[in-house]
C-alpha cells in the first residue's frame, strides 16, 4: 500500500508542474489597495490568525492583540504616548464593502479565551467559532503553563454572545484521544452545520469530526485514512519516502461534494478524503533540494464559489503567493503575489479565503494586515 502511495503522489506531483489547458479559464487577479476602509477607534491590527466569509459575504477576521509591541500601541499606554495606536478587538467582521459591521472577542464569564488566537469560521447557521494555538496563559515567570494549553472550540453569535465551548484547555493526550484537542488551527462544517470538521495539526496529526451540536466525538483519521500516530518522523523525501503521518494539520475544508481537503503543511502536501475519513489522493508540493518544509507551501486553502468549486485557493507560505490549482487533480493554473510590503505582496501569509464573488481574502501574521484580490471574472 505504501508503494501505490508513493507512486500515486509522484505522478500527482509531476502532474502539478505541466501546462494545463485549464489556465486559459482561470481567473486573474488584481489587490483592491483600497480594502479594507480605515479601521475606526485608533484600531490597529496585530498578526492576522484567521478568515473567514459568512453568508452575506461579511469578512471575518481573527488577529492577535498581544503581538502587538508597546511602540505600536502608544496610544493605548496610561497617558497616552502619541494620537495612535490601539490594539482592535480580537474578532473583527468587515462588510463587503470593507466597512467594520462587528467587533469583539476577549476573556469573559463563562469560557475559556484562548492564550493564542488561530481561526475563525461562520458556521451555516452563522454563529462564529474561534480556535487558539497557545500553550497557555503566561505565569509570573514569563512561562507559559502548558497544562492550560489551548484545547478548545468557542462558539458565539454574530454580535459576540457566548453560546458554546467545545472541550477545554488542557496539555496534549495525544493524537488517539477522542476529547482533547491540542492547539488546533482550524475548524469547518458540513452543510448543515451538523459536523465540525477541525484541523488538529500543530501538535496532534489529525482531522477530527465532533457533533456540532454537543461536542460528542464522531471519528478521526490521520494521513491515508489511518487511524493519526504521534511518531517521529523523517525529513521531507517525495521520491522515496511519503511520510505516513501528516504534520502540522493546518487546515481543513469541505467542499459541496462532500469531499474534504486538508493542508499537511510541513509536509508541502493536500490530502483529500471522503467526509468518513476515507482517502482519496494527495497533491504534492515539494520541490526536492530546497529547505521549505517552515512555514510550509501548503499554508492554508480556501474553495472558489464557483458552481463546480472548480479551483483550490492555496497560501504558500514559502514563496509568499497565492496558488489557484484545480481541485481535481492539483495543477497549478495561476498564482499571484510576492513577498514585498506593498499593495499586493505578502510579509508571513498564513491564511486565505473567498466570496461568493470570487474574490480572495488574504491575512498575513508578519504584515499584520487583510487584502482582497478581485478577479478579472467574477463569479455570476
Amino acid at each position: 500500500m505504501r508503494i501505490l502511495h508513493s507512486f500515486l503522489a509522484l505522478a500527482l506531483a509531476f502532474s502539478v508542474a505541466a501546462p494545463t489547458l485549464a489556465a486559459d479559464a482561470a481567473p486573474e487577479f488584481k489587490v483592491d489597495p483600497f480594502w479594507p476602509q480605515t479601521l475606526p477607534n485608533n484600531w490597529v491590527l496585530g498578526e492576522i490568525s484567521g478568515l473567514a466569509v459568512d453568508a452575506q459575504d461579511n469578512v471575518w477576521v481573527i488577529h492577535r492583540p498581544r503581538t502587538l509591541t508597546a511602540r505600536e500601541t502608544k496610544a493605548g499606554r496610561t497617558p497616552p504616548a502619541a494620537p495612535c495606536c490601539v490594539a482592535a478587538p480580537p474578532v473583527i467582521a468587515f462588510s463587503p464593502e470593507g466597512k467594520v459591521v462587528a467587533a469583539w472577542g476577549g476573556p469573559g464569564q463563562g469560557y475559556d479565551w484562548p492564550s493564542s488566537e488561530h481561526g475563525v469560521t461562520v458556521d451555516p447557521q452563522g454563529n462564529v467559532w474561534i480556535l487558539g494555538n497557545g500553550d497557555g496563559p503566561l505565569g509570573a515567570d514569563g512561562k507559559p503553563d502548558r497544562s492550560k494549553a489551548d484545547g478548545h472550540a468557542i462558539k458565539f453569535t454574530r454580535d459576540g454572545k457566548f453560546l458554546f465551548q467545545l472541550g477545554k484547555p488542557g496539555a496534549t493526550k495525544g493524537s488517539l484521544d477522542k476529547n482533547q484537542l491540542a492547539k488546533a488551527p482550524k475548524i469547518v462544517f458540513d452543510a448543515k452545520g451538523e459536523e465540525a470538521y477541525i484541523a488538529d495539526g500543530y501538535v496532534n496529526h489529525r482531522i477530527i469530526v465532533y457533533d456540532a451540536k454537543t461536542g460528542a466525538f464522531k471519528r478521526m483519521w490521520g494521513a491515508y485514512g489511518n487511524a493519526p500516530t504521534d511518531k517521529d518522523q523523517p525529513g521531507v523525501n517525495p521520491k522515496t519516502n511519503l511520510p505516513d503521518q501528516m504534520e502540522t494539520v493546518h487546515c481543513v475544508v469541505r467542499a459541496n461534494d462532500g469531499l474534504v481537503y486538508a493542508c499537511d503543511r510541513q509536509n508541502q502536501r493536500i490530502q483529500v478524503f471522503e467526509s468518513s475519513g476515507k482517502f482519496v489522493k494527495e497533491f504534492l508540493y515539494n520541490m526536492p533540494n530546497l529547505d521549505q518544509r517552515i512555514p510550509g507551501r501548503v499554508a492554508d486553502m480556501a474553495i472558489w464559489q464557483d458552481k463546480a468549486q472548480s479551483y483550490l485557493v492555496i497560501a504558500d507560505g514559502n514563496f509568499e503567493t497565492v496558488r489557484i490549482v484545480s481541485r481535481e487533480n492539483g495543477q497549478e493554473v495561476r498564482t499571484f503575489g510576492r513577498q514585498g510590503p506593498y499593495a499586493g505582496e505578502f510579509s508571513r501569509l498564513h491564511v486565505i479565503t473567498t466570496d461568493s464573488k470570487g474574490n480572495v481574502f488574504t491575512g498575513e501574521a508578519g504584515g499584520h494586515r487583510v487584502q482582497k484580490f478581485v478577479p478579472n471574472t467574477p463569479i455570476k
